[in-house]
């Protein structure tokens, strides 16, 4: 999963040669001035720490009230004077009280900070001073008195450019600035967001927020930090994305957001997890069709905010991403999925992915590795639902069966797996996460002690196999409709035993019995059960093919597992996770998806098979550092390649491309551009020339019908890999890049005179304009 961790270069390895001569004794400056610097008095109250790049103060009452950059002269402020930043708070999620630290003591000794706070408790934090960021860990906090959760920050910066609200990331992108401030989690448990935040899961909501108010003025009738509901029915993700004006920023976390004048803040939080608890969750809380249910969450013993860690760092923006969180993620052993032996964040390493259509598969080998694509996803296969009952063999122990179509004879998943492989590409499918599907061995007919719920009642009557009329001790919150997404009438069962039933309502009125009911739901078994048995309201997914009870989070690590397992047994490299907005739904939110993907990470590794590739229906922090790509949705509401703009049907182009370049993703186009017998050469030159340039990849629609039909199939297939050979090559510098992101410009890229040199032209009406010659900086593709 990660390679040998890199060191940080020291005065030995610099002394001895490993850098350009004239680089080596500004290093050794660097590296003096950081040790020396670590911990300084700038006055006789505030203490100051430093990075190459960074300089925080930290007075006398455990707040940051200076944040600096020192990579030139004048140093610029980013804190501002009126808002100092807790450098961590308390959260009483009983009385929903945060508590502000009172006093700070630092102590040279031991490089720790003592917090004191006005409920009685003092936190120990333990600092450590990295060439390009500041760790913070939290050692200790006694007494307790009732905090069941510790938030780092908010730290508020003066930055008004870009926020990233995944992973925590204030940016002002300008030349003239060229400055950005950042966190990022170092354990498990430390999750983007506010310790307030109602199941760990940030709602899925539009804020108001102008990049630039020169160029993009709010209208008078919107202010800055204003919230708004997403659009459409609730039911329909696309119609979600309803605003097209630039500062309609959707949000996908609260890492990151902006207050009133538009200044971007950052925060972390660590939560208690060992007991019980319940919340009013929904991830679109503010419509009408996802109106939020009471949840039961889960405890998880051992799983605690002692310990929680964080990185803290300020460098220029646009080397940020490559040096100094690359440099945190290689250090601290975080997750560190590669391609090629690439980190799957270095743009030199985005490629598109073929999109199977049509279920024909004689010639898509062929086509990708003709195009340079290192992944097939088998999209026309339908959904992988995790069945733990098939062991990971989806095609049956003996690879008996052959759903994959080829003219010659049709395939199971590992034989085409293996064709794929002697070109270098890999064979992916869908999942629906983790919904436990009717039929499978955790739903049904037999289902599992594991599955979750949102409510436990007791049963006050004894009932036959053909009874209906069940009566409960509670009827609290039994009223309400299954999950919280879309409320599907179809799901909302309880489990009694080993039966599932379905009911619709709660009588008003003692005594409170079910209304509605239908026993052996599912294939399950009606049976009898006696009075004082346990009833549980299950949590679920949503219907539309999606249907499924969620798991418990130990059989929802298992789930995980079982994906790498099916991975080593079929031949598997790449899944489209489906509903990975599922893995919020036990109440956990991020720390559930970080969990998840540990877990199918881990197991990966311990089968020596490579980091599994995916994309999925969200993006989060949970996911963010082992999601490689975020190909969501597709057509003209992504990329229009015909009138050149993000989204021309709603704005799911422009709010995603908006929210991924601001987290330092990869910006999706979605599955799109399909081949067929009306597609051009000059359409792919474009959708290249936007790919490279903005950083984007895409699922290309590959139907063997479609693509043999076009007269300029081999032009195309021409043109496309020119393109990412050149990317791969990281051959355009950052210059040339700003312009091909520009949409009103065309541009065509052709082979230069060797293997590592290429001829991008810029043309007008058709025309050679200007030309530019491109060479490689990398030479192993």
């Amino acid at each position: 999963m990660k390679p040998q961790q890199q060191q940080n270069p020291n005065l030995f390895n610099i002394m001895n040669g490993n850098f350009p001569i004239k680089k080596r004794l500004a290093r050794i400056i660097v590296l003096l001035l950081i040790a020396f610097s670590f911990y300084t008095c700038s006055n006789e109250k505030n203490a100051s720490f430093t990075t190459e790049y960074f300089k925080i103060e930290i007075n006398a009452n455990g707040f940051i009230t200076s944040m600096m950059d020192i990579t030139k002269e004048p140093y610029r402020e980013f804190s501002p004077l009126e808002k100092p930043s807790p450098l961590m708070q308390l959260y009483d999620g009983k009385k929903k009280e945060y508590h502000e630290p009172v006093s700070s003591t630092f102590s040279k000794s031991d490089n720790s900070i003592s917090l004191k706070y006005s409920n009685g408790s003092v936190a120990k934090i333990l600092l450590s001073s990295e060439e390009k960021y500041l760790k913070f860990t939290l050692e200790s906090l006694s007494p307790r008195n009732g905090i069941d959760g510790i938030q780092w920050g908010p730290y508020h910066t003066n930055i008004t450019k870009l926020f990233g609200e995944i992973i925590g990331v204030a940016r002002d992108t300008s030349e003239l600035v060229n400055y950005a401030i950042g966190m990022l989690a170092l354990d498990d448990n430390t999750i983007g967001g506010t310790s307030e935040t109602i199941a760990d899961a940030a709602p899925f909501q539009y804020i108001i927020h102008s990049p630039d108010p020169e160029f993009y003025p709010l209208p008078e009738s919107l202010h800055e930090g204003q919230i708004f509901t997403l659009g459409g029915d609730g039911i329909s993700d696309v119609a979600f994305y309803a605003h097209k004006e630039p500062y309609y920023r959707i949000m996908y976390g609260n890492s990151a957001v902006v207050d009133e004048k538009g200044q971007v803040s950052i925060n972390y939080h660590s939560r208690d997890r060992t007991f019980e608890r319940e919340v009013y969750y929904s991830l679109i809380p503010n419509m009408a069709a996802n109106t939020p249910n009471h949840l039961q969450v889960q405890p998880l013993p051992g799983i605690d905010y002692i310990g929680s860690s964080i990185a803290l760092w300020g460098s220029a923006d646009s080397s940020a991403l490559l040096d100094v969180i690359q440099e945190i993620v290689l250090k601290e052993g975080l997750p560190y999925p590669t391609i090629d032996g690439k980190w799957v964040k270095d743009p030199s390493a985005f490629v598109p992915d073929a999109f199977a259509s049509g279920n024909l598969n004689d010639s898509i080998i062929s086509y990708a590795a003709r195009l340079g694509f290192k992944a097939i996803s088998l999209y026309d296969q339908g959904f992988l639902k995790p069945d733990r009952g098939n062991e990971g063999y989806i095609d049956g122990k003996d690879f008996a069966q052959k759903p994959i179509k080829l003219t010659a004879g049709n395939k199971s998943h590992k034989e085409f797996a293996e064709m794929a492989a002697k070109h270098g590409i890999t064979i992916g499918r869908t999942p629906i996460t983790n919904a436990l599907a009717p039929g499978t061995k955790d739903a049904s007919p037999i289902p599992s002690d594991s599955v979750w719920y949102q409510q436990k009642r007791l049963l006050t009557n004894s009932i036959s196999p053909s009874d209906t009329i069940i009566f409960v001790d509670n009827p609290r919150h039994l009223e309400e409709i299954a999950s919280w997404e879309g409320h599907a009438e179809s799901l909302n069962m309880i489990k009694i035993g080993k039966e599932l039933i379905h009911y619709l309502g709660v009588s008003e009125e003692e005594p409170y019995r079910l209304l509605n009911v239908k026993r052996g739901y599912w294939g399950t078994t009606a049976a009898s059960h006696q009075t004082n048995d346990t009833i549980y309201k299950l949590q679920v997914t949503l219907n539309y093919g999606y249907d499924g009870l969620i798991p418990n989070m130990q059989l929802q690590d298992k789930i995980a597992e079982y994906y790498a397992d099916v991975s080593f047994i079929n031949g598997l490299g790449y899944y489209d996770f489906d509903g990975q907005e599922f893995l919020f739904n036990n109440g956990h939110g991020y720390y559930s998806a970080k969990r998840f993907f540990r877990k199918m990470f881990e197991r990966a590794e311990e089968l020596g098979i490579p980091p599994i590739r995916f994309t999925g229906a969200t993006l989060s922090e949970g996911s963010w550092h082992y999601q490689s790509i975020w190909n969501v949705g597709g057509g003209k509401n992504l990329y229009d390649v015909e009138t050149r703009e993000w989204g021309s049907t709603t704005s799911q182009g422009k709010d995603l491309r908006d929210v991924t370049f601001a987290n330092f993703f990869p910006v999706g186009m979605g599955a799109n551009f399909a081949i067929n017998a009306q597609s051009t050469a000059e359409q792919y030159e474009h959708i290249q020339a936007i790919s490279v340039g903005l950083g984007t990849t895409y699922s290309l629609i590959l139907n063997q019908k479609d693509v043999e039909s076009c007269p300029e199939k081999e032009a195309i297939f021409k043109t496309i890999r020119t393109w990412e050979d050149a990317r791969a090559a990281n051959a355009f510098p950052q210059s040339i890049k700003k312009l091909l992101a520009d949409p009103k410009r065309n541009w065509s890229l052709k082979e230069g005179q060797n293997k590592y040199s290429w001829i991008l032209n810029d043309l007008k009406e058709g025309k050679t304009v200007n030309t530019i010659n491109l060479k490689a900086e990398i030479t192993t593709r």
